[in-house]
């Protein structure tokens, strides 16, 4: 693996395990030189994995939509910044430009990024690797409903097995060498 996209919130959240898991995770990808793609901000979850990517010498690349650049949350010290024009664009960018996806902990915008990808995996737009990093159990009440979506009939078979859930750092580390 070269480039992995990770879908990661905009907030840090109110439990600092959060962060020192996003600052594991970005000194595990500078040191096996796995280049960070991600939404381009310096703010929540996402910047302080873009810093710690940054700080041991790795390659992040955020992509940015105008209206946040507006914002003045665009990360400044990235190895490259991709503006562009609107949300659907970076999340597209985000889903295409990595050979691997992950979800780390995070809200909305962490969720409408991995859905988009299930979903284009089950369309066969891509084929290519996408965990769930459930830190802390974080994760555990959605497992719980793509189960019972699986149960009822709504997720064909298989389809749930599209999302492969990490649930700790060695997991972490021994899928992304």
């Amino acid at each position: 693996m070269q480039r992995i996209s990770v879908f990661c919130g905009s907030y840090i959240g109110n439990d600092p395990r959060f962060a020192r898991k996003a600052r594991l995770l970005g000194a595990y990808l500078a040191e096996k030189k796995i280049e960070l793609v991600y939404g381009g901000t310096h703010i929540g979850l996402m910047g302080v994995l873009a810093d710690s990517v940054l700080e041991q010498g790795g390659s992040v690349e955020g992509i940015i939509p105008d209206l946040l650049e507006e914002m003045k949350i665009a990360h400044k010290g990235l190895t490259r910044l991709v503006k562009v024009p609107d949300m659907d664009t970076r999340k597209k960018l985000l889903i295409e430009n990595s050979d691997t996806l992950l979800a780390f902990p995070g809200g909305y915008g962490t969720m409408d990024e991995l859905f988009t990808a299930l979903v284009r995996k089950q369309l066969g737009e891509i084929d290519k690797p996408i965990f769930l990093f459930n830190a802390y159990g974080f994760y555990d009440p959605l497992l719980a409903q793509l189960e019972r979506m699986s149960a009822l009939g709504f997720l064909k078979e298989g389809y749930r097995e599209y999302l492969q859930v990490l649930s700790d750092d060695d997991e972490l580390e021994d899928y992304l060498v």
